[in-house]
């Protein structure tokens, strides 16, 4: 009973991150409410755990939680398709965002670096800086996303595990395998 009182948060926000996925799984625009939900409490746990970037992230997966849902629901307000349809990332964005993803990673490593304690800084920062990529991507319907979640969801479950996380830590390990099939569902369902 005490394991599960000093892991309360830790443990909703997996039930959270469960239904979260599943509901991008599904390409559902409920995802965008429980994940709202999932990034306030968040702030919470990565703050507490000295994941500072993580916890600064939650802030941008706010916004991004606000801009995602609008886009999907102003695209299928504006065609006669079901939403915003699954693409592919678009060729001439792959550099522009490569580059920006590892400023980002540069940038974010140098701030834990130099203005916190954090123990995991190169790590901490690679996940923000990939998933800042990662979330934008999802909010504009880019299959790809899936590939850029895998290789967060495989170094955060790692990092979470170190960082005594547990539950959260598993759930990243979880994403990882719903990532691959993910994948392969928003595969059938893109655009050709």
């Amino acid at each position: 009973m005490e394991f599960l009182i000093a892991h309360w948060l830790d443990i909703v926000t997996t039930i959270l991150g469960l239904a979260y996925i599943l509901l991008e799984y599904r390409a559902s625009l409920w995802m965008w409410a429980v994940g709202f939900l999932m990034q306030l409490l968040g702030i919470v746990l990565y703050y507490q755990k000295g994941l500072y970037a993580d916890c600064g992230m939650e802030f941008y997966y706010l916004s991004m939680t606000i801009y995602g849902y609008w886009r999907w629901v102003a695209k299928s307000q504006n065609s006669k398709s079901a939403g915003l349809p699954i693409r592919h990332f678009p060729r001439r964005l792959i550099l522009p965002w490569g580059l920006l993803m590892m400023a980002i990673w540069g940038t974010i490593y140098w701030l834990l670096v130099t203005f916190t304690n954090s123990t995991v800084p190169l790590a901490d920062s690679f996940t923000t800086a990939l998933s800042l990529v990662g979330i934008w991507a999802l909010a504009h319907k880019y299959l790809e996303q899936w590939f850029i979640w895998i290789a967060v969801d495989i170094v955060t479950s790692v990092l979470y595990f170190y960082k005594d996380i547990p539950f959260k830590a598993s759930l990243y390990a979880l994403y990882v395998v719903i990532a691959i099939f993910g994948y392969m569902k928003w595969r059938k369902m893109t655009l050709r």
